[in-house]
């Protein structure tokens, strides 16, 4: 078993408020094959929080519960327990759908709609009827200028989403994820299809963010986890099973990590 490694007092002002998220013996098995094993995680509110480790650790595993997108993945199962403002997820008192308004996910490739601009970006409130149809143009708007895509795209929202660049789509959907107003944004890796310059707009975006709401960032670039994340948590597989191996502040980690299994994937990154 993985020695796990924490830092408590690396961030204390990080633990003062009660976390937003938290994972508690958390496993997933998926065909009867094991994926996470015993996962213990903290998140408090307003940061971006890191999930590195390797390829195959189970890092978009993890981050797919956190919202209730494991139950769509075939057979699989979960144990334990996550907690979201300090309640179950896991009880079934929550809807699924309520739960995806108030935790969000960007995917690493952008999923466009064949629709418009306009239409990509209301899609989830008008679904759920979260405002009044008068209300939506304003929603739009408001939800393109936190991703830093209105300038661009005010004079073309009936232009089909499908038109724009690779790092603009992947904006347009951070806008339809904002739009929701959630407490939480799950990103998985969302910068690895695009190029430097539009991953450098989603990463000041991301130190923007932070200022409403809480990121659960998945990253392979450990350079990106330094620029935007406070805290790390690095999944590292032990047995064929991915473990959290430590937590700790961004810095603490990555300047002078505990665990020899994240020492070594420093190494090879």
């Amino acid at each position: 078993m993985l020695k796990l490694a924490q830092d408590s007092a690396c961030c204390s002002t990080e633990t003062v408020s009660p976390a937003v998220l938290e994972a508690r013996g958390l496993s997933v098995s998926i065909a009867g094959r094991p994926i996470l094993k015993d996962v213990n995680l903290t998140i408090q509110p307003r940061q971006v929080f890191g999930i590195i480790g390797p390829s195959g650790a189970g890092k978009s595993t993890l981050i797919k519960c956190f919202n209730r997108l494991i139950e769509l993945t075939p057979r699989a199962v979960v144990s334990g327990d996550i907690t979201f403002n300090q309640g179950s997820i896991l009880s079934g008192a929550l809807h699924p759908d309520d739960l995806r308004v108030r935790i969000g996910m960007l995917f690493q490739q952008p999923v466009v709609f064949p629709k418009s601009i306009y239409q990509n970006v209301i899609f989830g409130v008008r679904r759920l009827r979260m405002v009044s149809r008068r209300a939506l143009p304003d929603v739009a708007e408001a939800a393109l200028r936190e991703a830093a895509l209105w300038e661009e795209v005010k004079d073309r929202l009936t232009d089909s989403a499908l038109k724009l660049s690779v790092g603009q789509q992947q904006r347009l959907c951070l806008a339809r994820t904002l739009a929701m107003q959630p407490e939480v944004i799950l990103m998985d890796e969302p910068t690895s299809a695009l190029d430097p310059r539009s991953t450098e707009a989603i990463e000041q975006l991301m130190l923007r963010l932070k200022e409403r709401h809480t990121i659960v960032l998945v990253t392979h670039n450990i350079g990106q986890a330094r620029r935007v994340c406070d805290w790390l948590a690095c999944v590292c597989v032990n047995n064929g099973v991915g473990e959290v191996a430590e937590t700790a502040c961004c810095d603490q980690m990555l300047d002078n990590p505990c665990c020899q299994a994240v020492v070594d994937y420093l190494k090879r990154n």
